[in-house]
């Protein structure tokens, strides 16, 4: 299987192209470009490194957040015109899951997360099984201390893998440097989660779970700043 992945939820983004779940080319988003200027170069080249041809592609797969408006939405827009010209099949990925099943881990929870700007973080936990993770609870937007209580609170005893791609968000929490003392870890991500995105879109492909291109859209988790300016911040979420 031919995959292109694409990840523009936030400014550490990345494109991908996968051959039977093998990144065989990985262009990371390394500057302060706009993904309206970036993406498309980015994907030319790295189709060029991977001698492949858009049209060859038999899989689109794309980042659903949560991260960013602006990049999110240039992402989920070039990939469902791509899918409408080409006739392409899409699978939405989320970031949070993507990240999660980036480190190998024998533990049997996994708590994903990064920063999500205003003192908040974006993130989740699952529960590994097998060769695929199960969604404990909804992914979220919170503080660091109130995320890592959380995490905590549906952990109880059973041991976790923290991966972030800011552990200097939670790192030097009290509660959490007690969880490590008692098992846990916390491990640091690459931002180049293109791969990982590709990979698992590969595996719901190959079980026929596809997305509908018109109906793929973004988890935003809260809302944007020009909702909260317009209707003003008590109705915040």
């Amino acid at each position: 299987m031919l995959t292109l992945a694409i990840d523009t939820s936030e400014a550490r983004g990345s494109v991908a192209v996968l051959r039977e779940a093998v990144a065989v080319s990985c262009r990371q988003h390394a500057d302060d470009s706009d993904y309206s200027e970036w993406l498309l170069p980015a994907v030319d080249r790295a189709l060029a490194e991977a001698k492949a041809k858009i049209e060859l592609l038999q899989l689109l797969a794309v980042s659903t957040g949560p991260g960013s408006f602006t990049g999110l939405r240039v992402g989920l827009t070039t990939v469902k015109a791509w899918a409408e010209v080409y006739g392409k099949p899409v699978v939405g990925v989320s970031r949070l899951e993507a990240l999660a099943r980036s480190p190998k881990t024998t533990r049997p929870l996994v708590a994903s997360c990064y920063d999500a700007q205003r003192g908040q973080l974006f993130g989740a936990l699952y529960r590994t099984c097998q060769n695929h993770l199960e969604k404990v609870c909804d992914e979220l937007v919170a503080s660091p201390e109130e995320f890592v209580q959380m995490v905590d609170r549906e952990a109880a005893s059973e041991r976790i893998t923290w991966i972030s791609l800011d552990p200097q968000l939670i790192r030097d929490l009290e509660l959490l440097h007690r969880r490590i003392a008692a098992g846990d870890a916390l491990l640091p991500a690459s931002p180049e989660l293109a791969p990982v995105i590709g990979k698992i879109a590969e595996e719901r492909a190959r079980e026929g779970n596809f997305s509908d291109p018109l109906g793929l859209d973004a988890n935003y988790v809260r809302r944007s700043d020009a909702e909260i300016f317009w209707k003003g911040p008590s109705s915040v979420r």
